[in-house]
């Protein structure tokens, strides 16, 4: 008679995953909020892969030190569930994340996982240049071993490609993208409103900014400036005090991403005074909402933004040309509507979510295996299942 006992029922196959590595949280600074754009636009069908975005924290909100032991635990993940993971997408800056990145690359070599590197960092280049000679050789084969590098802009794609000797067919230059804005426009017209957004510190360009706050030629009547951003945030404001800016100048601290929206959509210019930057994400999110920018052509800025076209450039220090062209757009109206014209236009054009998920997916399905594998039938010990 045949035997009443049924075969157990396979477990479902899991869909391969790409996992997104990097410092997750607000210790992860742009690159975390890239990540966070990315899965959250790849859940709304946006662009999306052939495989799901997964983030992987390889930093944690601690220490250095115990950065380590979060490290080894995204490193765990990976071992465990190499069978399901279609690739790895590792967002790269200079210092630490070298060394924790460096390691990950070696591990998902050492496994066979297929990687990408993204380098976000603005500061990487020159970093590298004053390691000693045994490390920049160990950073170049380190560098050398993903199929594919994306970077912001060309200057990155020639760092790569001169002096870390990476071929040229293996870079792109994907520039940052950023989601529309979800908060509408609604500034005061009584007053104007001044807005910097970043970590406030020198590299920054904030003492800059402070200095240029100082000279003569301010409505403060009809004027309003706030700072919002973490960092030194103490330092700065008795420096504010000192010159007599308080309470004409506001420091908000850090900010959240809801907040942060809510105080661009009420912004008339947002200025930006960095000494270095890759591409920053808080421009092309004032340029979505329709805000007129003041900056340093800095990074990768200056081969997509276009000067008295999208944005208004000054040089890193100099604070008498930065208060004479917020000035400007503070009293001119007519060159005010045209910066943010123009910044939204180019935004549609460069900078959408939409433009740069597809881009990404694209680099996802040329460097990971993402064709669909043929699910195997389990064997009566139920090999092949998945496990943690």
């Amino acid at each position: 008679m045949p035997s009443s006992r049924r075969r157990p029922r396979a477990k479902p196959a899991l869909q391969r995953r790409i996992y997104m590595a990097c410092p997750m949280g607000p210790i992860g600074g742009g690159m975390a909020r890239v990540v966070d754009y990315l899965i959250d636009a790849s859940h709304k069908g946006a662009g999306a892969s052939a495989a799901p975005l997964v983030a992987l924290d390889t930093r944690g909100q601690g220490s250095a030190a115990r950065s380590l032991w979060v490290l080894l635990g995204a490193m765990r993940v990976l071992v465990a569930q190499r069978k399901d993971v279609a690739g790895v997408h590792i967002h790269l800056a200079e210092r630490l994340s070298l060394l924790r990145k460096g390691m990950l690359m070696l591990l998902c070599k050492a496994l066979g996982l297929p990687m990408i590197v993204h380098l976000h960092a603005a500061q990487f280049a020159p970093f590298y240049r004053q390691l000693p000679a045994p490390a920049r050789w160990l950073t170049r084969r380190v560098l050398q071993l993903p199929a594919g590098q994306i970077v912001l802009g060309q200057r990155a794609s020639d760092f790569l490609t001169d002096e870390i000797g990476v071929p040229a067919q293996q870079v792109h230059i994907v520039p940052n993208g950023v989601p529309a804005p979800l908060v509408e426009r609604r500034r005061n017209a009584a007053v104007r409103q001044v807005l910097f957004v970043g970590n406030l510190s020198e590299r920054k360009g904030v003492s800059d900014l402070l200095r240029a706050l100082g000279l003569p030629g301010w409505d403060r009547a009809r004027t309003q400036v706030l700072l919002a951003g973490g960092g030194d945030v103490q330092s700065y404001r008795a420096q504010a005090q000192a010159m007599g800016l308080d309470p004409w100048l506001q420091f908000t601290g850090w900010l959240g991403p809801q907040q942060v929206a809510q105080r661009m959509a009420q912004a008339d210019v947002l200025v930006l005074p960095s000494y270095d930057e890759g591409l920053p994400l808080v421009i092309l999110e004032a340029m979505a909402q329709g805000v007129a920018v003041v900056c340093t052509p800095v990074g990768e800025i200056a081969q997509f933004i276009t000067d008295e076209q999208e944005a208004l450039f000054v040089q890193p220090g100099d604070s008498q040309a930065l208060a004479r062209q917020i000035q400007r757009v503070l009293a001119d109206d007519a060159l005010r509507s045209r910066l943010e014209a123009a910044g939204q236009q180019l935004y549609a054009r460069r900078f959408s979510m939409e433009r740069f998920c597809t881009d990404i997916a694209r680099l996802h399905e040329q460097h990971f295996d993402l064709r669909p594998h043929p699910a195997k039938a389990p064997s009566p010990r139920g090999r092949g299942s998945y496990k943690l």
